[in-house]
């Protein structure tokens, strides 16, 4: 089999599911709260330079433990990308991450660099590593309301609209983390997950995502009939997810996290 092209490679090593999930999320919120095309163009830019400088900074800060437990889908672990491309890539998303979030006003450009783009850093450079883990994904995904929120009507959104970011940052960071406990404990990673019992951390999951279901719902649409039948999926999902084995409890998590998206873009 042929290696990967270095274009391919990068874009591997830059995590490209969660950059498009999380740029999507932001590009759909600011068309819900109303927005031009010029302030959608420098959001998805912003946000998209942002995630991929923090895909590609924990790939190059990682890739020694990567290469310890064989993470063969690992290009900087493999060899097939060096570090100084990526360190070439990390600098020119920077200049641009900085130069479009400031395009959306000093406030939320600010606050995307520091609580968004500063929080996922501080993740990557260590904190992974400690029991406040779940700390910089609670507050990049709480601040991102905010941030196109400002960006685009110029106040603050909802506080529950916060708080459903929060609660679904750090049930993300619980998800994301369940595939690899193992490898992460191999290589001394120990953040908040992996101090709890093995057994616990989809069940935490399952229930911080929940709850931003529900306060999302309470919030967006009071309980409707919609509302009520979204928390029955989620309900239904939970018991998938606390019940279920193999790779069902990480599906049911995921489906329960598309509800809480679901929410935040249509209220």
């Amino acid at each position: 089999m042929s290696e990967p092209s270095r274009a391919k490679s990068l874009l591997i090593a830059s995590h490209p599911g969660p950059a498009v999930a999380v740029t999507a999320i932001a590009a759909a919120l600011a068309v819900r709260f109303g927005v031009t095309s010029v302030q959608l163009a420098a959001l998805v830019v912003a946000v998209a330079s942002g995630q991929l400088l923090t895909g590609w900074t924990n790939d190059l800060l990682d890739a020694d433990r990567d290469r310890v437990v064989g993470r063969t889908d690992k290009p900087l672990a493999r060899d097939t990308l060096s570090r100084s491309v990526v360190r070439r890539a990390i600098a020119s998303s920077a200049i641009v991450c900085v130069a479009t979030s400031l395009l959306l006003g000093l406030l939320p450009g600010v606050l995307h660099l520091v609580l968004g783009v500063g929080a996922a850093f501080a993740y990557n450079a260590g904190v992974k590593s400690t029991v406040l883990s779940w700390l910089p994904y609670t507050v990049a995904f709480g601040a991102l309301p905010a941030v196109v929120s400002l960006a685009t009507v110029d106040e603050l959104p909802p506080a529950w609209m916060i708080a459903v970011g929060a609660m679904l940052g750090f049930g993300a960071h619980l998800v994301n983390v369940l595939p690899d406990l193992a490898d992460d404990r191999a290589t001394g990673i120990s953040g908040f997950p992996h101090r709890l019992p093995p057994a616990a951390v989809a069940p935490t999951a399952v229930g911080a995502l929940s709850l931003a279901s529900i306060v999302g719902v309470g919030g967006a649409r009071g309980f409707d009939a919609v509302g009520i039948l979204a928390l029955v999926a989620v309900g239904v999902c939970a018991l998938v997810a606390l019940t279920g084995s193999g790779r069902r409890p990480f599906q049911a998590a995921i489906a329960i996290a598309a509800v809480d998206v679901a929410v935040l873009v249509t209220a």
